[in-house]
């Protein structure tokens, strides 16, 4: 039964969760378990435990609020998947090459800063076409 924006009602003097109560527990749990599944990423970025905690608090803190920004930008630099994308492959690529490969935690930034800034810069230097509509 729909209560409104109450997480908690009283009938007959007992105390009820309500479904608001429920369906935010399950979003506030989603974003702790995306903020543990980011633990390996942060691991192959850097090996300092004081990064990894805070950057997983301040993930579970803002989370939400950088997707709805993602979205927006998204659509602005129609490129950005793909360079997203891009960094994914070169973050998963690093965590099994770390045995072979070493790449400093600057290297790594430098790299994620430069496929940000490329699939931007793309993204202005080739505007989408125009959709034509059939009348």
């Amino acid at each position: 039964e729909y209560e409104g924006p109450k997480f908690f009602i009283r009938k007959n003097g007992k105390l009820y969760l309500t479904g608001l109560f429920v369906v935010l527990m399950v979003i506030e749990f989603s974003d702790v378990i995306f903020a543990v599944d980011s633990v390996p990423a942060i691991f192959s970025i850097t090996k300092d435990p004081f990064m990894v905690y805070f950057s997983n608090i301040f993930a579970i803190i803002g989370l939400r609020s950088l997707f709805f920004l993602l979205i927006n930008v998204i659509e602005k630099f129609r490129f950005l998947k793909i360079g997203l994308s891009a960094l994914l492959v070169f973050i998963g690529a690093k965590m099994l090459l770390h045995h072979y490969v070493e790449i400093t935690t600057m290297q790594s930034l430098m790299v994620v800063l430069l496929i940000l800034v490329a699939s931007v810069v793309v993204s202005i230097l080739i505007p989408a076409k125009p959709e034509i509509k059939n009348v």
